[in-house]
């Protein structure tokens, strides 16, 4: 549903600012798979969908002249993409104030000044949500803003905005189409060639790559902060852009392009999916042999974060609470940001995420644990099983009294429940 709401919204964009589809309109189709999507920011995506479409309904009122029934509409919009991520909530305000600022210049001929103010003003039904944002960061909230301008991560989430299987690929993708906006915002062409941008999604890719590198890295204890709105800089140039040429042959060639390579960028999202599914039910078998209500101490074997692919195994482990009814660690929680929180006091220290993530040794946190100092230290009475996703045999614990095998998944994966009394496997006699 995501990806088809993704796709809705913007080329109901680019209806509403070029009067029609555009032959580069499906050219940012494939933003539906982006990054963010394939890491699995599935309420952000969800909502960024939800913003895309809901612009295009606030360019659509402004067309017909319907400023206050857009005014009413919107207050109830704002909260509910709000409610969804308070992310995708800014980047709606963002765009519609972009596009104020066009519509008070061109429609209403105003000056700069006043078209800056007004298209404010006009932003105002979409602002309800900043009053239970000031009372919520005046309660209790942990969470901290901070790696600002960082260039080397804002240049990878970049290039990393259509990240998936194909590194070369991905790269070459995304750099042609950075470098279709950066013509289209230049005016670049001549005569037929090239490429023109419209004033309002000119504007409104503007407004976001300044947004872009202003947003640090992490935004009260949200991390990928700026990568999150990297794939969205793009796509609104993408479909700000329209050929130069009224050549029927030359549009039709570049709409079928377009089309070709969103169908292609559909086949290998749904093939890898399809494959990691596969492997996440192979492992996912260890929950047959884990009784309900149980405890379970999860660690994944995973890759470095600069492979190109990511397994999609981080937290995996959670289906151990959706299948089997269990407690199991790595849960991420944070104080004011969601309504988790995890009171399993015997477990602390190895209750939260990223315990579970065992990454390694060139690629790790200089105080991250091992596979092996995990299973050494880890309260034995607090858990009924240790469950190891994706650990290659050579990390499964040997000649370890406390643990007993009872499943494994051939090469990769093993599940031991916990038997005797001991609190860490140290105290254990041998």
């Amino acid at each position: 549903m995501v990806p088809a709401l993704t796709v809705t919204g913007l080329l109901l964009i680019a209806r509403e600012v070029h009067g029609r589809l555009p032959a580069t309109a499906a050219l940012a189709a494939p933003f539906a798979y982006c990054w963010p999507f394939q890491w699995g920011f599935i309420n952000y995506v969800f909502a960024m969908a939800l913003a895309l479409n809901a612009f295009a309904l606030w360019l659509y009122l402004a067309r017909l002249g319907r400023i206050r029934l857009r005014a009413i509409l919107f207050v109830p919009l704002g909260g509910l993409i709000w409610l969804g991520h308070g992310f995708a909530w800014g980047v709606l305000g963002l765009l519609a104030f972009a596009a104020e600022i066009v519509r008070m210049r061109d429609v209403e001929g105003r000056g700069y000044g006043e078209a800056l103010w007004r298209g404010v003003l006009h932003c105002l039904p979409l602002a309800p949500p900043m009053l239970l944002m000031i009372l919520w960061r005046s309660g209790d909230v942990d969470g901290k803003t901070l790696d600002w301008f960082n260039w080397v991560a804002k240049y990878v989430y970049i290039i990393s905005s259509l990240r998936g299987h194909w590194m070369d690929f991905d790269i070459w993708h995304v750099g042609a189409l950075v470098l279709l906006v950066l013509f289209g915002i230049s005016s670049i062409g001549w005569r037929q060639y090239g490429v023109r941008m419209r004033r309002t999604l000119g504007v409104a890719t503007l407004v976001l790559i300044i947004a872009y590198v202003l947003m640090p890295r992490i935004v009260i204890g949200s991390a990928y902060a700026d990568m999150r709105l990297a794939p969205y800089v793009i796509a609104i140039g993408v479909i700000g852009i329209v050929p130069r040429t009224a050549n029927r042959m030359a549009l039709g060639a570049i709409a079928a392009l377009a089309l070709m390579i969103f169908g292609f960028r559909i086949y290998q999202t749904s093939d890898r999916f399809l494959a990691f599914n596969h492997y996440q039910e192979s492992q996912l078998a260890a929950l047959d042999h884990v009784g309900r209500g149980s405890r379970v101490f999860a660690l994944v074997e995973l890759p470095c974060l600069s492979m190109w692919e990511s397994p999609r195994l981080e937290h995996l482990g959670a289906m151990a609470i959706v299948r089997r009814e269990a407690f199991v660690n790595g849960q991420w929680t944070m104080a004011g940001a969601q309504l988790l929180s995890i009171k399993y006091a015997p477990a602390k220290g190895y209750a939260e995420d990223p315990t579970q993530v065992m990454r390694p040794k060139r690629c790790r946190a200089r105080r991250a644990r091992t596979i092996e100092s995990s299973l050494a230290l880890f309260p034995r009475y607090a858990f009924d099983y240790v469950w190891l996703i994706n650990a290659s045999r050579d990390h499964w614990p040997i000649n370890d009294p406390t643990l007993k095998l009872i499943w494994n998944g051939g090469e990769r994966g093993a599940l031991y429940r916990i038997v005797g009394s001991a609190t860490i496997a140290m105290d254990t006699p041998k």
